[in-house]
């Protein structure tokens, strides 16, 4: 009996770990040439499972793989995968939601704190030969005066509420699908979405990228927040309207912004956000350690080997099952 084949249709991780813990389980593996639609479809065309990073899966894609039984994703996000498409055709879909939420949570910590008490600034002017400790900007925060609203209450965005409620924060929850008891439990306050805007002296974004989602934080968000808050986000980038956010910023409504991931990454030469010195960017690493980066690949290859198995695995469209 012939091994199920596995495709990689692209991953920019080291080496070629996937490949090799597919085939330490006993399955055939191979990487596409390129993530292009073309090629991926052409080498897939036997495959039971596809594990893939960036590349674009669309219906054609699955279509043209009619073997297809599951899609892996490298990380927790899953936007590069039509969900619909697949739920329709019987494919499973499983992302690797737990690689990282140590580091994403610290990260997002660090950028909280960073900005709240103004340490960019601080540098700058002291770097510059200034030494006054009331120049903070944004203005520097007492963390018991300060309202941090986290969209997103799962296995990231309840660590950062936690971690921000252990520092002194007032913390708020905003996730219509959080039990209330659970926020509570954790020491911070459930409100409606517009209600968490609206309230942030520091906003953190940890919901899915989805049809709803994109452009969350848009103009029309903005213009409810209070003046001076921060934006904070090492989610999606398309979850923030960018030209909205660089506006807001440059007329001084809000105060500061830290962004980990943009709608086009790397982010563009010319973007606005690169010339404004209230922006701390950095370039999509929240997710990394060296620890994370060794788990990632091998999660993504062992959601294929339980599946195959019969065994659980991360499922994110779990009616995929009804059209089998």
């Amino acid at each position: 009996m012939t091994a199920p084949f596995i495709l990689v249709s692209d991953c920019d991780l080291p080496g070629t770990v996937i490949e090799d813990t597919l085939r330490q389980a006993g399955l055939r593996a191979e990487r596409a040439v390129s993530g292009s639609l073309d090629d991926i479809a052409a080498a897939g065309s036997e495959a039971e499972g596809l594990v893939v990073q960036w590349a674009q899966i669309t219906g054609e894609v699955m279509d043209r793989m009619p073997n297809l039984r599951i899609i892996s994703r490298v990380g927790i996000g899953y936007d590069m995968v039509d969900v619909e498409a697949a739920t329709a055709r019987g494919i499973a879909i499983a992302n690797t939601p737990s690689y990282c939420i140590e580091e994403v949570a610290a990260h997002t910590i660090a950028m909280i704190m960073t900005q709240a008490r103004g340490l960019p600034a601080y540098d700058r002017a002291v770097r510059a030969g200034t030494w006054k400790a009331v120049d903070a900007r944004p203005l520097a925060v007492r963390p018991s005066a300060t309202t941090v609203s986290v969209l997103g209450f799962g296995r990231i965005g309840s660590m950062v509420a936690r971690g921000c409620r252990a520092l002194g924060f007032r913390v708020v929850v905003a996730d219509p699908y959080a039990p209330v008891d659970a926020v509570r439990d954790a020491g911070c306050e459930p409100v409606s979405i517009p209600d968490a805007v609206a309230q942030a002296d520091i906003l953190t974004l940890h919901v899915p990228l989805t049809d709803e989602t994109r452009h969350l934080v848009d103009a029309t968000a903005i213009a409810t927040m209070k003046p001076g808050a921060v934006v904070v986000n090492t989610c999606r980038g398309p979850l923030i309207d960018e030209d909205a956010l660089a506006d807001s910023l440059r007329a001084g409504h809000l105060g500061a912004a830290a962004l980990d991931v943009f709608a086009g990454e790397p982010l563009a030469a010319d973007s606005p956000l690169r010339d404004l010195e209230q922006v701390l960017l950095t370039p999509h690493a929240a997710w990394f350690s060296p620890q994370a980066l060794a788990d990632l690949p091998v999660h993504a290859a062992e959601n294929i080997i339980r599946y195959l198995a019969g065994e659980s695995v991360p499922i994110v469209n779990p009616t995929y099952a009804a059209a089998r």
